[in-house]
């Protein structure tokens, strides 16, 4: 009787579908928290981290919050436009200073608690360990796949 070799478990369909179906299911887990207070998910993720990290350069929390520039001014407009985020002159002519106004600060403090019933759910639906496992492989996924540096001649 010959011995059989265990095979190895390739990942079936595409991980970009299944990661956008994923998150469309869990935005929508958020956003359906978040609608009574008047913010999407994204909107909300911008409030804190303007709060916590600002006055910041828009280049800055861009990078902090790994969109492109133009993503992150998209984004900025209706909370600018609701008063809850003023982008001021930086430091000379050139630069820019993104942060809450007093009115964003409290905005940011109400959608928060709603965000941590979003959470709490989250958790209860997947279960802790779940998550937890979850989010250590979201952060070691993304250490790898940080941006490559160019090599001298133009090579990855």
């Amino acid at each position: 009787m010959a011995a059989s070799t265990p095979s190895k478990t390739l990942p079936q369909g595409c991980t970009n579908l299944k990661l956008r179906q994923f998150m469309r299911r869990v935005s929508q887990f958020y956003d359906a928290e978040m609608a009574p207070v008047g913010l999407k998910t994204t909107q909300y993720s911008l409030l804190s981290w303007v709060d916590k990290i600002g006055p910041v350069r828009p280049g800055e929390l861009a990078e902090g919050m790994k969109m492109d520039a133009s993503t992150l001014t998209r984004n900025l407009r209706p909370l600018v436009d609701a008063g809850w985020v003023v982008v001021s002159a930086g430091e000379d002519a050139r630069s820019r200073l993104v942060s809450l106004t007093p009115a964003g600060r409290e905005k940011r403090a109400e959608a928060k608690r709603r965000w941590k019933v979003a959470q709490e759910g989250i958790n209860r639906l997947l279960g802790v360990e779940q998550v937890v496992a979850l989010h250590a492989l979201i952060d070691a996924s993304m250490e790898k796949l940080d941006p490559v540096e160019d090599t001298e001649d133009g090579d990855v």
